[in-house]
């Protein structure tokens, strides 16, 4: 399993020659492949994380989804990145803000807005 990540992102402001300002993200990244079906506009599209946070998320899917979309998904957290004895499975609630295409795949950051635990 793979080290989770504290993102840094540089933004450029629209002033020449200003320096960059330092965006630190809040929530912790982790690194995590698990399969997820995604609900949009009441169709599913089924899609594979790359890296998962208490925030947000991003998915690597075959075609992307609009920004802005709201989007309903479960991820099977694994227990041992969690702490617990099992996994966990998470029903979110979020909206796409970013989608990126590359040639064979497309990158799609959504927000987590809502969440909820499920018993099981």
């Amino acid at each position: 399993m793979g080290r989770a990540t504290k993102a840094r992102v540089a933004i450029f402001p629209k002033r020449p020659g200003a320096p960059p300002v330092q965006e630190v993200r809040c929530a912790v990244r982790f690194p995590l492949s698990l399969p997820v079906v995604i609900q949009a506009r009441r169709r599913q599209h089924t899609a594979q994380t790359r890296n998962v946070s208490a925030s947000g998320v991003l998915f690597e899917m075959e075609n992307g989804l609009p920004v802005g979309e709201h989007i309903n998904f479960s991820l099977r957290m694994p227990g041992g990145i969690l702490g617990t004895a099992h996994d966990v499975l998470v029903d979110c609630t979020g909206r796409v803000v970013r989608c990126t295409k590359s040639q064979a795949q497309t990158q799609v950051a959504a927000t987590i807005d809502e969440y909820r635990f499920v018993e099981q």
